[in-house]
């Protein structure tokens, strides 16, 4: 009886000491943050740009019948501040609505800011916030602004905050050129020696007063885009180079992550000849100590397929596809050594070679790591090795040009 009494109370009182919804977020009382921008002004200042989603203009499309009446998907709302969290705040009191940025997936940063103080500061406040997600994607404005790159309206993705992330994970997975680097990503490249890492980079290409009107989504070919442009490399927080083309390429390979690319190579006197589709790769990095010096070893072995020949050429014949395997060969090589020496030129390891001499030579780093970047990386030795086959020829082995020439 005593039990039954208990339980009862219990049932009873337990409500009372619920919160309930007490921390509850109404969608109308909230702006959702689909992308931040941080520049920095003149005066010293952080200016923060956000672009704003306008939730019925994006789920039911541009509004209203003339050109004048329609309503952009996103808008954008700038505030200054001595800190990220001040112009949070002054951004605020332009707004009706509660700044959320629990959905926001990429954060620019200029590029001037990136030179002149780095990205370090922007990420301590970003992982300081409870909101916000550390692998939001990152990127920086490529010989642009923050403010440029969220300003510009894209079409086919209405939010142009989607059109900067699926542009790098498509560019990643198809063109070998670029990546889509997290907060967390760069986090964890900054704790390396001397905080050298790699971060995304993105263009806009044309007019940014035009790329922020309605009339360029409007075009069949808009006069102003936004698209994946190099790789920023960081040296102490701070952009000191960009890496583009066959060099960019090199360093995706050395970072083990190129997912799929195409490789040209010459062929019976004719430049691109032949087109080299790599469907999977596989890149190992190993250290060691030799003669008392750092040494390290870069082995990329790759599989891919013919995509087109531009001459008349029996790919049946072993020694042909021998051959075509050693040029393939050749250029990835050429690659990654160009991305290793536009490394050592800027004196700082972006690739995490530093880590790998330290995990096999834990003794022997203690005595390099003062000097790593400055010393021993400039002058290290790295050897590269590549395995390069070809184990498909598309739908026919035999070139139809071939067949052409014998007719």
């Amino acid at each position: 009886m005593v039990r039954k009494k208990t339980l009862c109370f219990l049932i009873i009182i337990i409500p009372f000491f619920l919160n309930g919804c007490w921390s509850k977020k109404e969608l109308t009382d909230l702006a959702i943050v689909a992308a931040m921008g941080v520049d920095k002004t003149e005066e010293g200042k952080y200016s923060m740009t956000l672009q704003i989603i306008n939730p019925g203009n994006v789920a039911g499309g541009m509004r209203g019948g003339g050109v004048g009446s329609q309503s952009p998907p996103v808008t954008i709302y700038k505030a200054t501040g001595d800190n990220l969290v001040e112009a949070s705040r002054r951004a605020s009191s332009k707004i009706s609505r509660r700044l959320y940025y629990a959905h926001a997936n990429l954060v620019v940063v200029g590029e001037g800011l990136a030179r002149e103080e780095g990205v370090a500061t922007i990420i301590d406040a970003i992982d300081r916030d409870h909101e916000f997600r550390i692998t939001t994607t990152m990127v920086i404005a490529n010989h642009s602004t923050a403010e440029d790159l969220l300003r510009a309206l894209t079409p086919v993705d209405k939010i142009p905050a989607n059109k900067v992330l699926k542009t790098l994970e498509f560019s990643e997975q198809k063109w070998g050129q670029t990546l889509k680097t997290s907060i967390q990503d760069v986090m964890k490249g900054l704790q390396s020696s001397d905080g050298a890492t790699v971060v995304s980079g993105f263009r806009l290409i044309g007019d940014p007063k035009h790329a922020s009107q309605l009339d360029n989504i409007q075009e069949s070919e808009p006069e102003s885009t936004l698209e994946a442009s190099g790789i920023a490399l960081l040296k102490k927080g701070k952009l000191v180079d960009w890496s583009y083309g066959k060099k960019a390429r090199g360093t995706v390979w050395i970072l083990d992550k190129i997912k799929a690319t195409d490789i040209n190579i010459d062929w019976k006197g004719k430049k691109d000849a032949v087109a080299y589709q790599a469907d999977r790769q596989k890149t190992n990095v190993s250290g060691k100590m030799k003669d008392g010096k750092p040494h390290i070893t870069i082995h990329t072995s790759v599989e891919g397929t013919i995509g087109g020949i531009d001459v008349a050429e029996d790919i049946t014949d072993e020694k042909v596809i021998s051959e075509m395997e050693k040029k393939v060969q050749k250029e990835i090589k050429s690659e990654i050594e160009k991305a290793v020496q536009q490394a050592k030129t800027n004196q700082a390891d972006f690739f995490g070679f530093d880590g790998v001499i330290r995990r096999s030579r834990p003794d022997d780093w203690e005595k390099l790591k003062a000097m790593w970047n400055e010393v021993y990386f400039p002058e290290l030795q790295v050897d590269v090795t590549v395995e390069a086959y070809i184990r498909r020829a598309g739908l026919r082995n035999k070139s139809f040009l071939s067949s052409l020439e014998g007719e």
